[in-house]
Formats: structure tokens, C-alpha cells, sequence
């Protein structure tokens, strides 16, 4: 990891952030290369979850107002624990100190008390001076950067952790694009800020990255998807069952057979796994270091029924990738509550139905001077009751639960009845199954796994064995040397693959072997060669970065043959 991060500022990968001015930890600039494969990969994401899928994409700003959080739960629950150190003062990821110094690996679904007890356990100590943690209190602290939107004290307002509330808050609009057919799938790719309290590992924990994430809306009733469009797709799956037994064996299981062995719950969340390794596949992870890992309990997050973890093995830990969450109808639900919308949308039925429905119609001069201001809560109350459990009212009296406070009413004064209805059909709220992806964390992954050195012609080489379409580069265009027309002959070369949508590098700097070696080191996949033979015929030397193979092909062919090689349309193989 260390020749590989090395590799990453020399080559323009990526480096840290204002370095000039001493920098800040969790903040990363993408240099030239890096910005590169990152926009490849957020192309590919795109191609897979939205264009194939027949998702729409939307870009929601960054700066979300504090309602919206405080309906989603986000002030309460988004929180990763602290322990600060009472010698430095040095705040420190509790559960991260606890399985960097013990044999627990996954101290953050372990409540505090509990961590706190770990560290006294095992005696801990501070990982900057070496001072005791033993005894310091292990605490919530809320990972959202808050601002002020507009002048003075302004409105309170949080830079958003996630992309997902933009699609949540959006949906009575975004339901009306989708002409009230469900599913349908919200997609976007944009910045998330968290305020880690220990960034670490690069890319991998940042304080300010780069998510995609999908939001798809389904029918908990409706049809599921086509498996039949994934069925020879192998999952490899580490499910709760397996890790309670501390053991490392993996299913290997279809959708379906994942599905039938109750493994997986929901055919959406089956779906998107499968969809999600062949994009991690096409992306570069290597598969022989990745697996899909189900949330213990108590590191559920408070919105999600289920949730699976794309993971690659990185440095020998094992590091997220993406989280595939089943929402249920969570989010919206509570952004119904909370603001002044319709988030349902209505399924028309095939014919119209009758049904009985519960209703009740209560007596407000009785319950007026019962109970004061609270009648109209307690009427609503009473309303949810029936549709929820009408039996509740075959006694003499109901009684119902208002902010905690028991409410019991005479069922004469209920007005409840029992009504046959003609529906033409029904008003639900959607439960959501979600993608999210880390962008940083892949492109990491993907530089990691394609990291190799070898050798050639008794040279020794670093090379990053990228897939043709994310590397930063497609082709290194080089004269043999820059005169007798070589040169001019490749500068035109050049500029019509440019011209032709092709991702271009020119080099006449220094000989023909050093130039390989800086191509190979940013993944170039192919590099092509004027000489002298060129002038003649009017063919070009196009060399395979990962065998270093060369063929000679016609000059005229390139703008074509270069995209058809890139798209895997053709193998340097077939040439």
C-alpha cells in the first residue's frame, strides 16, 4: 500500500488537499489521473444503475435545510462514538481503537457501555501519546458538518452526509416524471460530507467523498424483478449466521438460490446484489477479494430492515464499498409526517373493488370538553386505530395512545361503523431498496487490485493492470524520435483520436522503453508507435500494456480501432 500511495501523488492520482498550508486530514484533491479514472467510473456507475436500468438522475444541492434531517433521523441517530484522550486531548474512533488493539472486528454494531468496558478490558491507550483511555467516557458524536443558510444566525442547515434525503424530500415531484408507476429508481452522483472524527486510510475514510446512490421506489405488494436477467450471477455472500459463528465461509448462491435458502430477503435486494458485482467486475475489483457481508443487528442503521455490504479485501482489512439497504417505507413516511406533501402514490386498479372499510365519525361535543385541545389528536388517533385494528372497538370503550398519554373513549362515541366501499384504487407510500456506493472507496479499490510489479527485459516495472474503460488514459501516442516527419505524423495522429473521443497522451521525451514504463505506471492500456516504417506504409506499432505485445496495424484504422479495443468490442488477442 505504501508503493501504491506513493505512486498515487507522484503520478497525479490523488494527494492531500492544501498541502501549501499544512493541509487538513480527510480532505483530498484528484490530480489529473485520478480525476480521470474517477469520472470513468462515475460514467460506468451511470451506464450500469441508470441507462440500463431505465433509472432517472437527478443532482440535488449539497446544503440541506435542518428539517429535513430532524425528520429523518439524522440528529439523533447519525453518530460514530468518541473517546478523547485525557493526557493530548486527541479525540479518537472508540470502536476503531478497540479492533486496531483487539481481536474484535466489529466494534461499531457494539453498543458504548460495552466498548467502554473493552477498553478497560484490555487496557487501551491513546494510539498519538500512549496515555490511558481506561475510565474516559465513550460517546455519541454526530458526524454532520453544520452551517447557516443566509445571513447572521440564518437558518440552521447541515452539508448533507448522503445524497439519498435530495431524492426522499423530491419524491412527491419525481413520482409525478414517473407517471405514478411504480417501480421506478432515482439515481445520483454527487458530494457527501462527514465529519469523521479519525480519517484514515486515504480515500478510503474521508471527510468530504463522492456517493452514487439509487433510490428505487417499489410496490411491497407489486412484482418483483426479471432474475432471470442475473440468474448466472454467484454471490458471494457472508451472511449473520457465518459471522456469529466466527467463521469465513462464504454461500456462493444465485439471486434465486439466495432467495430460496432464505438468505437474502426481498428480490430487489437479491437484484441489485447481482447487478452490483458485475459492476464492481467491469470496474476492476478483483473477485477473488470481494463479498457481500450482511449487517450484524446492532449495526443496522436506523432506517434500514436489511443490509448487505459490497466489500474489498484492501491492505488485509476488509473495507466497504457499498451498502444495499432495505429502506422499507421508512424515509418517507417519516417525510410525510414532517412536511406539508403527498408522499403516496396511487395504484390504479384493473377493475374497480369493494371492500369493508372501518370508519369512525366521533361525537366531538363529547369529546371536546373530555379532552380539551387534545380531541382532535385523539379523534385522529381513533381513526388510525380503526383502520389498523377494528376489533379494538367490539368493547364498551377504546382507548388510545396520544404522545405517550393514554386517551379512553365510550365506543357510542366513536361513531364506528363498518362500510362496504367501491375503490378504483389505493394510495400507498413506496418502500425503497438502495444502492449506495462509495465512489472514493471503488476507485481505490480498483487502483489497489490493479497494482502489480513485474518485470521486462530485465527491467523492473509498476504497472496498474486497469480495465481499458476507466483507465485515465486509452492510448500514449509516440514518434520514434522527433524528426524526419515522425513527429508531425504523430502529433496529427493525436489530435485525430481526439478527435475521435479517445482519451490521449503524446510523449517524444526520452527513449521508447522509459516511455512504456510511465504509461504502464497510470494503466495506459495501449500505446502506439510512429517510425520510420510508417512513413512508408502507413502502419503503426500498437503495443498491449499488460502482455507488451505489439502488432503492427494501419495508421488510417486507429480512430476506430482504438474505441472498438477500449469497449471491448475486440481483444488485442483478435488483432
Amino acid at each position: 500500500m505504501s508503493e501504491l500511495d506513493e505512486l498515487a501523488r507522484r503520478r497525479g492520482f490523488f494527494f492531500q488537499a492544501n498541502e501549501a498550508y499544512g493541509g487538513v486530514s480527510g480532505f483530498y484533491t484528484y490530480g489529473p489521473e485520478g480525476a480521470a479514472l474517477k469520472r470513468n467510473v462515475e460514467e460506468t456507475w451511470r451506464d450500469r444503475f441508470v441507462t440500463r436500468e431505465g433509472n432517472m438522475e437527478i443532482d440535488a444541492p449539497t446544503v440541506t435545510p435542518e428539517a429535513v434531517f430532524e425528520a429523518s433521523g439524522h440528529l439523533d441517530d447519525f453518530d460514530d462514538m468518541l473517546v478523547e484522550c485525557p493526557e493530548c486531548g486527541v479525540s479518537h474512533r472508540a470502536d476503531h481503537v478497540v479492533e486496531d488493539n483487539t481481536d474484535v472486528e466489529d466494534a461499531e454494531s457494539v453498543p458504548t457501555e460495552e466498548v467502554e468496558a473493552l477498553i478497560a478490558e484490555h487496557d487501551l491507550v491513546c494510539p498519538d501519546c500512549g496515555a490511558s483511555l481506561v475510565g474516559q467516557p465513550v460517546e455519541g458524536f454526530n458526524l454532520m458538518f453544520e452551517t447557516s443558510i443566509g445571513p447572521g444566525s440564518g437558518q440552521p442547515g447541515y452539508l448533507r452526509p448522503e445524497t439519498a434525503q435530495g431524492m426522499f424530500t423530491e419524491f412527491p415531484r419525481l413520482k409525478e416524471y414517473a407517471r405514478n408507476q411504480l417501480p421506478f429508481g432515482v439515481a445520483q452522483v454527487g458530494t457527501g460530507y462527514r465529519n469523521e472524527i479519525s480519517p484514515r486510510n486515504a480515500l478510503l475514510r474521508a471527510r468530504e467523498f463522492t456517493m452514487a446512490e439509487l433510490e428505487f421506489f417499489v410496490d411491497p405488494e407489486g412484482e418483483g424483478p426479471d432474475l432471470s436477467r442475473v440468474a448466472d450471477v454467484e454471490l458471494p455472500l457472508y451472511p449473520v449466521a457465518a459471522q456469529q459463528a466466527e467463521g469465513e465461509e462464504y454461500l456462493d448462491l444465485t439471486p434465486q438460490e439466495a432467495l430460496d435458502e432464505g438468505v437474502v430477503q426481498g428480490e430487489w435486494v437479491a437484484y441489485f446484489l447481482a447487478r452490483s458485482k458485475q459492476w464492481f467486475d467491469r470496474v476492476g475489483v478483483d473477485m477473488e477479494r470481494f463479498r457481500f457481508r450482511q449487517h450484524l443487528p446492532g449495526e443496522l442503521a436506523h432506517y434500514a430492515s436489511d443490509c448487505w455490504d459490497a466489500e474489498g479485501e484492501v491492505g488485509g482489512d476488509w473495507v466497504e464499498l457499498e451498502g444495499i439497504a432495505s429502506r422499507t417505507d421508512y424515509d418517507l413516511s417519516k417525510h410525510a409526517e414532517h412536511a406539508d406533501d403527498n408522499f403516496t402514490v396511487f395504484q390504479q386498479y384493473d377493475e374497480p373493488k369493494t371492500v369493508e372499510r372501518a370508519t369512525v365519525d366521533p361525537d366531538m361535543s363529547a369529546l371536546g370538553p373530555q379532552f380539551g385541545g387534545d380531541a382532535g389528536a385523539v379523534a385522529d388517533a381513533l381513526e388510525a386505530l380503526a383502520e389498523r385494528d377494528r376489533s379494538a372497538f367490539e368493547g364498551e370503550e377504546v382507548t388510545v395512545e396520544v404522545d405517550g398519554e393514554a386517551y379512553t373513549v365510550p365506543t357510542e362515541q366513536t361513531g364506528f361503523a363498518v362500510e362496504e366501499q367501491t375503490e378504483s384504487g389505493r394510495h400507498i407510500v413506496p418502500h425503497v431498496v438502495e444502492p449506495a456506493f462509495g465512489v472514493g472507496r471503488a476507485v481505490y479499490t480498483v487502483l489497489a487490485h490493479n497494482y502489480d510489479e513485474d518485470e521486462v527485459e530485465g527491467e523492473d516495472r509498476s504497472v496498474l493492470r486497469l480495465p481499458a474503460e476507466v483507465a485515465p488514459t486509452t492510448v500514449g501516442v509516440f514518434p520514434l524520435m522527433d524528426k524526419d516527419g515522425l513527429g508531425e505524423t504523430a502529433r496529427d495522429l493525436a489530435a485525430d483520436l481526439r478527435e475521435a473521443g479517445v482519451a490521449v497522451t503524446y510523449d517524444d521525451s526520452g527513449n521508447i522503453g522509459r516511455r512504456y514504463r510511465r504509461q504502464d505506471e497510470v494503466g495506459t492500456p495501449y500505446c502506439v508507435t510512429v517510425d520510420y516504417e510508417s512513413l512508408e506504409d502507413g502502419t503503426v506499432t500498437l503495443r498491449d500494456r499488460d502482455s507488451t505485445e505489439q502488432t503492427r496495424v494501419e495508421l488510417a484504422e486507429l480512430p476506430a480501432l482504438l474505441p472498438a479495443l477500449r469497449d471491448g468490442e475486440v481483444t488485442f488477442d483478435e488483432l
